[in-house]
């Protein structure tokens, strides 16, 4: 199986991540959106990257991968990771980030070239008094913060 990078439409990869992805919904908005597909045309996976979650991070040049899912299909994750990398420095972005839960080992990220940043405590949520929010079934799990390579000059 030949795998290529295709552009995807955000209404598409929204879809796809609510058919794959193991613990998150698809989110509000993006800068772009980027899949994996075979000879086939068959998607095999999807990245979605948009401004970061973080409000501190949320500087004007730094962009995030706020979604990622595939089927499984071998090699996908990393593909998605590297063309994400590439188009948000192409696109005039200085950084790159992304997160991953608890439990998940990061190695598409590595294999990507991505390096880890930080190690995140549990949150508590988004709830509060003020702003009543339901659980999103995220909540008291620690993250880490990834960043992406440098771009090369070639």
């Amino acid at each position: 199986m030949t795998l290529h990078l295709v552009p995807v439409h955000f209404r598409d990869a929204a879809a796809f991540v609510a058919m794959w992805h193991r613990h998150h919904d698809a989110p509000q908005g993006m800068k772009f959106t980027v899949g994996v597909a075979d000879e086939r045309r068959i998607l095999h996976g999807v990245v979605i990257v948009g401004r970061p979650v973080a409000r501190h991070f949320d500087n004007g040049q730094t962009l995030e991968v706020t979604r990622s899912a595939t089927d499984g299909t071998p090699n996908v994750n990393s593909m998605l990771y590297g063309a994400a990398c590439r188009a948000a420095y192409a696109l005039g972005y200085t950084r790159l980030i992304t997160y991953t839960q608890a439990g998940e080992t990061g190695a598409s990220l590595r294999a990507a070239g991505w390096r880890v940043i930080a190690e995140r405590p549990p949150r508590p949520g988004w709830d509060t008094p003020a702003r009543p929010r339901d659980p999103t079934g995220t909540e008291h799990i620690p993250r880490t913060l990834w960043e992406a390579p440098e771009p090369t000059t070639a």
